[in-house]
């Protein structure tokens, strides 16, 4: 709100308004704030723009003036505030296409209209949502799976941190297991010049990849395949980049599995998740669970994850918002510890 007197239900309700995300979210799909930044500031010359019907455009901007997103004029001329400057495309925060309804996440995120749905039951929301899980639907719309590749790969603003925040040089051959269009592997090889990089996805995301690889004079490849069936053997390391907290327990494990038959005796599995081992992210968490029932984990939680696979916990480094979590493979003679060698 544009002032401090608290409003009809106080604190709580404004905590629980859904109307004004909504139409934050629409001026976002809209481009709105492009527009306006544009020299488009009257309804009149917006509507057309934003392919609206201008009545109930105009009613949602006197709304977004009220929450402190536009201001207006007497004679009907709008701007945008300091909060409505980090809806254009070009904001440095990049928020306009996170909150884009017709975009991967925006629309995902009408799932939790079905949270109560997922309390009950321990159901993802996406599906009752949708009518099909979350993948399957990013699998049958190119347009939304391109939308997602595109905001993963948004989310590596601090790519050059993580590529300096480990010796990813060392491993020699780097497998980006569910590594998308290919951003991060890209970060990696352009800070290690020695390093080389395969990015394993999906077949539309392995091809987005291979097309962004052309400038790195063939120090990387992408081959279409699931995390779920094995994986280019033999390579130094096998990195999973925010793959691990879209799968349940169960799923993640045999994820790992995968990785740590790939990577033998002296390969490592690197997991990057969102965190600086600060408070936990219990909005991202509630996010994977109405979306794919998955979670956030701890450096401890993807420890235990990794044993059941064969893998123990090694150093966690931290790089800007996100944990670098090494696992290395069980050494055999203690895997074997106990099992007929007279220890017991």
């Amino acid at each position: 709100m544009t002032d401090d007197k608290p409003g009809w239900g106080g604190g709580i309700w404004a905590a629980a308004d859904l109307l004004t995300p909504m139409a934050v979210r629409v001026a976002a799909t809209l481009r709105l704030a492009d527009h306006i930044a544009a020299g488009m500031r009257t309804v009149e010359a917006l509507a057309p723009a934003a392919h609206a019907e201008p009545d109930a455009l105009a009613r949602v901007m006197n709304h977004l003036v009220t929450a402190g997103v536009l201001s207006r004029t007497g004679d009907g001329v709008y701007a945008l505030t300091e909060l409505g400057e980090q809806l254009r495309d070009d904001h440095p925060e990049g928020m306009r296409a996170w909150l884009d309804l017709e975009g991967a996440i925006g629309r995902a995120d009408l799932c939790f209209t079905q949270l109560l749905h997922t309390v009950r039951t321990g159901e993802a929301a996406y599906p009752r949502q949708f009518g099909r899980p979350y993948w399957d639907d990013l699998a049958a719309d190119p347009r939304l799976a391109a939308s997602f590749d595109a905001l993963m790969g948004s989310r590596l603003v601090d790519g050059d941190g993580v590529a300096a925040a480990y010796p990813w040089g060392e491993l020699g051959h780097v497998v980006d297991v569910g590594g998308g269009n290919g951003t991060l592997l890209i970060a990696l090889l352009r800070a290690h010049a020695g390093l080389r990089g395969t990015v394993v996805d999906l077949a539309g995301a392995a091809a987005r990849a291979e097309e962004a690889f052309a400038e790195l004079g063939g120090r990387a490849e992408a081959r279409a395949g699931s995390f779920f069936e094995p994986l280019p053997p033999g390579a130094g390391g096998y990195l999973l980049s925010g793959v691990l907290h879209d799968w349940d327990d169960e799923s993640a494990v045999r994820i790992l599995e995968r990785c740590a038959e790939a990577a033998g005796a002296d390969g490592r599995v690197i997991v990057i998740e969102d965190g600086d081992g600060g408070a936990p992210d219990t909005e991202g968490d509630l996010r994977m669970l109405c979306y794919v029932r998955g979670r956030n984990r701890t450096p401890d939680q993807i420890g235990v994850l990794g044993r059941a696979a064969g893998l123990e916990l090694g150093p966690v480094r931290v790089a800007g918002l996100r944990m670098i979590i090494e696992l290395r493979p069980v050494p055999r003679r203690l895997a074997g510890a106990g099992e007929g060698d007279g220890s017991r």
